[in-house]
């Protein structure tokens, strides 16, 4: 049975995988600048050299996957060796991406034998079908589909990823038509490059520090406002599990920090609808300085998923009707 997943919305929503994904003692890889839906100094589209269409991703190696989901986008297919629906949907997604032409490539991930990319892309079921635009990721579907809904549903990511700049092609390397082509980089704004290297070295009061600067600097900075909600968010998701902070929330339901910190998991996973929710509903529960605490991280939340998304406006009209 197949578990459709929230439609595929715009991007500024997602949130950067490689801080939250373990390279040995620490977190991974570069991550993409945050607040941006592709940030600057990608890899400008063009004929991209890879292996081949079909890569196999590992906890080990993700970084490299975020640093090509910069230029092209990629669909990640979860799956494990014991599951039957697994075995019939994986040579499916092989096929069809195939049959794109280089302008999707495909990532194929045991869950067994990578748990932490099973975690991260919170792959709760066999197959799990996700995509990384830009290094953040993007829900797709659960389950096995026919052909033509899979097809529809590439369609449509190939959308989102030309609407954020992601419009590489991949050349497989060694054939007649795979000439290199050279990146053209654009320079960050000054504070912009400094929060991508602190990021990039997971230093991430850094971050915030040069955000924080940038928005000093030109409080109309919409992309570092938004960039400094999403550091934010990825440092207090720090040394947190998933369990453990359901499950402190489950059993203290009127501790305010506990619920904040599962609206964190929420949007993190970008499913915003449940942080929103989540917040609200305790909202007229709270002291005044309660109150306050939730008013500012909904605000980052809208900040992060960015006001074109669908589910910010009706979050909004609700927050401002108890406020007043």
């Amino acid at each position: 049975m197949s578990t459709p997943m929230p439609p595929i919305g715009n991007l500024r929503g997602g949130i950067d995988l490689s801080p939250l994904l373990n390279r040995g003692s620490g977190p991974a890889g570069a991550p993409a600048a945050p607040g941006s839906p592709a940030p600057a100094g990608a890899p400008a589209a063009g004929a991209i050299p890879v292996p081949g269409l079909v890569l196999q991703g590992t906890d080990a190696n993700f970084t490299q996957v975020l640093d090509l989901s910069r230029s092209i986008p990629i669909v990640v297919d979860l799956y494990a060796d014991w599951s039957e629906p697994s075995k019939a949907l994986s040579p499916l997604l092989e096929q069809l991406v195939t049959e794109y032409g280089g302008r999707l490539l495909l990532v194929t991930i045991d869950v067994d034998a990578n748990p932490q990319l099973a975690q991260a892309f919170q792959a709760e079921s066999v197959p799990t079908v996700a995509a990384v635009i830009g290094g953040r990721p993007v829900s797709l579907f659960a389950g096995a589909l026919p052909d033509d809904q899979v097809r529809q549903v590439f369609d449509q990511l190939l959308v989102l990823a030309g609407q954020n700049g992601v419009t590489g092609t991949a050349a497989v390397a060694g054939a007649p038509d795979g000439a290199e082509v050279e990146p053209v980089e654009e320079p960050l704004p000054p504070h912009h490059a400094e929060a991508y290297a602190a990021i990039e070295r997971e230093d991430y009061d850094a971050a915030i520090a040069e955000y924080k600067l940038a928005i000093a600097q030109n409080p109309s900075d919409s992309l570092a406002v938004a960039g400094l909600a999403q550091v934010g968010l990825i440092a207090r998701l720090r040394g947190k599990t998933l369990d453990g902070v359901r499950t402190a929330a489950a059993e203290n339901p009127s501790d305010l920090d506990a619920q904040m910190d599962v609206a964190d998991v929420d949007v993190s996973g970008g499913h915003l609808d449940d942080a929103f929710g989540r917040l609200l509903a305790i909202f007229p529960t709270l002291d005044q300085a309660g109150k306050d605490r939730v008013r500012t991280r909904l605000l980052d939340y809208f900040e992060i998923a960015g006001p074109e998304d669908p589910r910010v406006g009706p979050a909004r009209r609700a927050l401002t009707n108890l406020l007043y």
